[in-house]
């Protein structure tokens, strides 16, 4: 289709260096909210997921300068109860989806400490 059309002037292309999270990476990511969830027993595995994103998915977006450029300038004054509903569905920021599989690692070893600090079983992969 575009040799047939040719370009189409302007055009704007991005990249980033490192792959997308895996699909592995969230399966996982999914399955501990669950078992944050049910062993917590107060929050919905939306909830935890909100949450995750806001304290340790956040700070690693954060590195990256448009992501701080608009988070910092929408969303950093905002009272900490928005800051968690703009998480969530139906706004539901990109922030996970949009992580390279290095980011997710660091994102998910950042759960993995807080919530087994908090004395929630999680499940550990074999691979891990």
């Amino acid at each position: 289709l575009v040799e047939r059309m040719g370009p189409q002037l302007p055009m704007t292309f991005s990249w980033r260096q490192g792959a997308d999270r895996s699909l592995d990476q969230n399966d996982l990511c999914w399955k501990w909210n669950a078992e944050v969830s049910q062993q917590m027993g107060d929050r919905t595995q939306e909830e935890v997921h909100a949450f995750n994103k806001l304290h340790f998915g956040v700070p690693i977006r954060r590195e990256d300068a448009e992501f701080r450029e608009v988070y910092d300038r929408v969303l950093k004054t905002l009272a900490y109860e928005d800051k968690l509903e703009c998480m969530a569905a139906p706004l539901d920021l990109p922030v996970t989806r949009d992580m390279t599989v290095k980011q997710m690692t660091r994102f998910l070893d950042a759960v993995y400490d807080h919530w087994t600090k908090e004395g929630v079983a999680l499940t550990v992969p074999p691979e891990r």
